[in-house]
This record gives C-alpha cells, sequence and structure tokens, in this order.
C-alpha cells in the first residue's frame, strides 16, 4: 500500500502542472472502486479551477476554486499517470485540463475518492479522530509521552493508531524504531522521555529520506510521471529477515508478527 512519502510524492508530482489549472472535463468510467464515486462529482468538478494539492495521512487533496475538495487514497496498487498515451480499463477517473490529462489507475480498485466542502475538510470522518501529522510541528515527544502513558500495547502498534499519529505505515514505523534504538516489543508506556526525543527526529528523517528518494516501490507503485521509488534500496530493517543490522558488530534482523503485520527490527541494538 502506498504510504505517507509515496502520497506526498504523488501530490508533489500532480501538482507541478494541475496546481492552478481548470479541470475542463471529468470523465467516470466505472460506477466505483472500492466505494461508489460521489454521484455530484463531475458536477463539482467540471469547469472548477484547481486553487492548490495537498496531503492529510495517507490521502491526497486537490482543492477547488468552488470550495469543493477531491480526496483521493491510492488503496493498494493506486497511482496517478499524467498524459498517458492510450487509456486503459483501470484509468478509472479522468480529468483534463487545457494541457494535460490526469487519469487515475487502479487495477485492484482498493482506492476511492469523495467530494467534500473544502471549509467541512477537517470533519470527514477519516480526518475528524487523526493525530498530528508526522512532518509537522505538533508531533513532538512529549505528545507521544502522554499519547502512551500508562499504555501496554507494544510501541509498534501504537505508532500505526492514526489517533496517535497521522499516516505513518508499517515500513516506516519499522525503520524509525531502528534509527531510534527502541525495541517496538516494548510496552508504549514504558518507552522513556529520551527514548521518544530519538523516536521523533528518527520518524522525521526516514520519511524525508524517502521523499528525496520518491517513495518506496515494493509492488505497483510508481510517481506519476511514471518513475519508480527508491528508497526500498535504503531500507535498514524492513524486509531484511536473517540479514546482518547495518551497525556494526551488531545482530540480526529478525521478523515477527505483530498485530496482523511484519515487524522487522534488530533485537541486540533496538532495547
Amino acid at each position: 500500500m502506498p504510504e505517507l512519502p509515496e502520497v506526498e510524492t504523488t501530490v508533489r508530482g500532480l501538482a507541478a502542472s494541475l496546481d492552478g489549472a481548470r479541470i475542463e472535463r471529468v470523465s467516470v468510467n466505472r460506477p466505483d472502486m472500492r466505494r461508489p464515486f460521489p454521484p455530484d462529482l463531475v458536477q463539482r468538478l467540471t469547469g472548477a479551477r484547481v486553487t492548490g494539492l495537498g496531503r492529510r495521512a495517507k490521502y491526497g487533496l486537490i482543492h477547488t476554486d468552488r470550495e469543493a475538495t477531491l480526496i483521493f487514497h491510492l488503496g493498494m496498487s493506486g497511482r496517478w499517470r499524467i498524459d498517458p498515451e492510450d487509456l486503459d480499463k483501470h484509468d478509472h477517473l479522468v480529468l483534463e485540463t487545457e494541457n494535460h490529462r490526469y487519469a487515475l489507475n487502479d487495477a485492484r480498485r482498493f482506492g476511492f475518492v469523495d467530494v467534500v466542502d473544502t471549509a467541512a475538510l477537517d470533519q470527514w470522518p477519516a480526518f475528524a479522530g487523526m493525530g498530528p501529522e508526522p512532518l509537522g510541528e505538533d508531533l513532538t515527544a512529549r505528545h507521544l509521552k502522554e499519547a502512551f502513558a500508562s499504555r501496554k500495547q507494544a510501541v509498534k502498534l501504537l505508532l500505526l493508531d492514526q489517533g496517535i499519529v497521522a499516516g505513518l505505515g508499517n515500513i516506516y514505523v519499522c525503520e524509525a524504531l531502528w534509527h531510534a534504538r527502541i525495541d517496538p516489543r516494548k510496552a508504549a508506556g514504558k518507552v522513556s522521555l529520551p527514548a521518544l526525543e530519538r523516536l521523533v527526529p528518527a520518524i522525521r528523517d526516514v520519511l524525508e529520506r524517502s521523499l528525496v528518494d520518491g517513495g518506496s516501490t515494493l509492488r505497483d507503485y510508481a510517481r506519476p510521471d511514471g518513475q519508480l521509488g527508491y528508497f526500498a534500496s535504503s531500507f535498514a530493517v524492513y524486509g531484511r529477515e536473517g540479514e546482518p543490522c547495518m551497525r556494526p558488530d551488531c545482530g540480526t534482523i529478525r521478523r515477527l508478527p505483530q498485530g496482523g503485520r511484519s515487524t522487522w527490527f534488530c533485537p541486540r541494538c533496538q532495547r
């Protein structure tokens, strides 16, 4: 599933040519993806001018001058294609401006879109209870300490809770915990404030380095320009079971199931 850096990379790729453009035509090529397309989507977007693009957690946002915002989620395999030579059967939503065509392509159809009033964006159900953005100033060690207080759940699992931090996914939590030398199995309430003070910059650093590399291509993800993301080549622990830790004279990377997902970590240097 595309995670925060992949969505942010997608948004930046779209913004380069879509920001400020007028949407002249909107085509919906099937009735639904994971959810039905909003019945008023074509009416609300046709003729609208894009006033900005953004991201909230793992959702992309396209704002318009009609005080309406298109929200998109890429699901498991979704991606936007800019100026495809030919549309194919998986291009489910197409936006056309004077100079470009933007096709939302999703072979597995786990993604979806919605259109909401921009003024009510924070009340949209998925956004209403979200925690702070990991790249924003509101994510602090003190915030995590308060959110984790007396919690017995593993710190790895609570970092995936969108009500505590918005948009963190499995790859980047594994990587950040390794950089901060925190055992993913440790009860969140027992993680010290100094450890959390290492964790917050580690989260930001991992995400920002992934953005520089264009995200992580594991299966279907590609940027709007068609290029792949290369951060996967920099993974310290994710997917590296049985390989040596990158720290000198350290241990061997292990994998264990947590909350229905796999966690990779080094049991020697992550305490």
